[in-house]
Parts: C-alpha cells; sequence; structure tokens
C-alpha cells in the first residue's frame, strides 16, 4: 500500500506526462530557447515543471522544492523537500525519441524516502519507498543476477557541450568497454537509474550529474537490492554531482575500475 505522500507524486508525474506526451506529439512546433551550450528547455519543460510544482504544493505546501527550471525554496519545514527534474531527457524529446522521463523525490532530512519515475512515453512508472522495495508498474522488481562482467551492460552519460569530465569519462570507457558486453548512452539519468533497479542495466556511472537528474533513482535500485555510491565515497551520491550504482554482486569490481586513477 503506498503511502499518502507517493500516491500525491504518482498523480503529479501523470498529470505532468500526460501534458508532456500531448507535446511530444508536436514536437516540431514546440517553442524552444537555449539554456546553454548543449542544454535546451522547452515550453513543455517548464511546463511540466508548473504542473508538478501546482500539485505538490497544493498536497504539502510547507515542504521544500528544489526544480530543474524553478530552482530552490526552502518551504516552511526545512527537513523536507521536493526534488524535481520535470523532463530527464529533454534533447531526446525534443529530437522526437520516446526515451525521457519525469522524476520526483521526496527528501525527509537529508535522506530521499520516496521516489518515482514515470516513461510517460512506455507508460512505465517505476516507484519506490524506503523500506518498501522498488516497483514498476505495481510490479516488484530487483536489480539483475548476472555476476560476470563480460555478460553484462552498462549505461553512462557521455558529457556533451564542451563540459569538462569529458577526459574522464573517456578513460572510464576505455577501461570498461572490453571487459563488457556494451555500454549504452541513452540521454537520460533517472532511467539508467531505473533500468539498473528493474534489472535492465547491471550498472550505471556518470559525472557532472545533477542532483534532480538522480535523487529519485538512487532510491529505487537500493530498495531494488543494489548499491549506489558517490564516484568519491565519502561524498552523497545525490550531492557531489557522481554517480556509481550497480547489482550487489558487481559493485565492487564496477567501481573499482571507475575510481582509478591509473
Amino acid at each position: 500500500m503506498a503511502s499518502a505522500n507517493l500516491n500525491i507524486m504518482i498523480k503529479a508525474a501523470r498529470k505532468a506526462g500526460r501534458s508532456l506526451v500531448k507535446d511530444f506529439r508536436e514536437v516540431e512546433n514546440l517553442q524552444v530557447s537555449v539554456k546553454g551550450a548543449g542544454d535546451f528547455v522547452s515550453r513543455a519543460d517548464r511546463e511540466a515543471e508548473r504542473i508538478i510544482k501546482e500539485e505538490l504544493r497544493t498536497a504539502r505546501p510547507n515542504y521544500g522544492w528544489i526544480g530543474e527550471e524553478t530552482g530552490e525554496d526552502a518551504g516552511e519545514d526545512p527537513t523536507r523537500r521536493w526534488i524535481v527534474d520535470p523532463l530527464d531527457g529533454t534533447t531526446n524529446f525534443l529530437h522526437g525519441l520516446p526515451h525521457w522521463a519525469v522524476s520526483i523525490a521526496l527528501e525527509h532530512k537529508g535522506e530521499i524516502v520516496a521516489a518515482v519515475i514515470f516513461d510517460a512515453a512506455k507508460d512505465e512508472m517505476f516507484t519506490a519507498e524506503k523500506g518498501d522495495g522498488a516497483f514498476l508498474n505495481d510490479r516488484r522488481i530487483r536489480v539483475s543476477g548476472r555476476r560476470q562482467m563480460i555478460e553484462s551492460i552498462f549505461a553512462t552519460g557521455v558529457p556533451f557541450g564542451g563540459r569538462g569530465t569529458l577526459p574522464a569519462t573517456i578513460r572510464d570507457l576505455s577501461r570498461l568497454m572490453p571487459l563488457t558486453a556494451g555500454v549504452r548512452r541513452w540521454g537520460a539519468a533517472s532511467l539508467d537509474l531505473a533500468y539498473v533497479a528493474c534489472g535492465r542495466f547491471d550498472g550505471y556511472w556518470e559525472r557532472g550529474i545533477n542532483s534532480w537528474d538522480v535523487a529519485a533513482g538512487v532510491l529505487l535500485v537500493r530498495e531494488a537490492g543494489g548499491f549506489v555510491e558517490s564516484i568519491k565515497p565519502d561524498q552523497s551520491p545525490v550531492e557531489s554531482g557522481q554517480i556509481i550504482a550497480a547489482n550487489a554482486q558487481q559493485f565492487d569490481g564496477f567501481a573499482e575500475i571507475i575510481r582509478s586513477r591509473d
């Protein structure tokens, strides 16, 4: 039985998802503004965040908020905040690629306690609450059981638009790819983590990532039996801007490759 907070999050994600799907069908007509090199934001993105914020704020007016488009608001209750990416995979969306998601996390006293990642184009709703497991459309999910890296698929985000993490990522790829069944770069961090949680990917890592991209996915992976840490192990994977996630059998070996400086 989902909590009241999780039901609120699911409702907000579905409402925003319906709006995004409608705009996705008319993707060529979207009004696009440039937010930065390689980082576009559309009218659809802003409208989705407005919908989510209105839904969450109506239900829980005292909670804090951090969203990709509208920034941060501490709220009257400093112990709780929503962490929201209304459209993760914006570039996919603008190019007509049906791989993007709405991501909503609830943080309580610095810890993610509830998570929703909604892939509206495929009607896949990933949910999790701390201590209650992870689900895909009401079906419990688990990370993969693969033990051998050579049988496994890993996901990452390759930097774009001149971002400074490219050399490190190329180094990671040169070490990892010969040892695996493949590496995927699908352009939506929230779904990369959701796919680790349900066993489609065996691991995921990325540098230069934002808290709203990964907050919900961190809880999903952990509740599905996986491990998640920052690339720098003494830091938070949500706040540090870098993340490693994998099933329990492969996490240590995978993390050793990514963390190696040789």
